[in-house]
């Protein structure tokens, strides 16, 4: 695994959920059981296109041989992840459904990894390849 893989591969999992968020607005929130009406589909159009803006980030990152750059770009998904984390055990705390737990882990996992691979192992521009 290096950086350079693993923002590719977020980029492809965020373009998708981006695309999942506007095409099927509900789709998404109904696996922690939240149910939208259509009205509330702009809710889920917004983090959608917030989501393609974060995949266009991972795959601009891939080509970035600055390492400060490389390093704004990191800490920002870092932050991202760990803040949606964070709001995350905050709907559990009340009331949303333990569905969520997963997606919590899931982001500290992914959070833990671009620390380790952009921060830890990134020292120099040629360690970001």
């Amino acid at each position: 695994m290096s950086l350079r893989l693993l923002l590719l591969i977020h980029g492809i999992i965020t373009l998708a959920a981006g695309i999942v968020l506007i095409i099927a607005p509900a789709l998404i929130p109904s696996t922690v059981d939240i149910t939208l009406s259509k009205e509330q589909y702009f809710l889920s159009y917004l983090v959608g296109t917030s989501e393609l803006a974060i995949a266009f980030l991972s795959f601009a990152g891939r080509n970035i041989t600055d390492i400060k750059s490389a390093h704004i770009i990191v800490w920002t998904l870092i932050i991202f992840h760990a803040a949606t984390a964070l709001v995350e055990v905050y709907a559990y705390a009340h009331g949303l459904s333990n569905k969520i737990l997963p997606n919590v882990a899931l982001r500290a996992v992914i959070s833990l990894l671009f620390w380790y691979y952009g921060i830890c192992k990134t020292t120099h521009p040629s360690s970001h390849q």
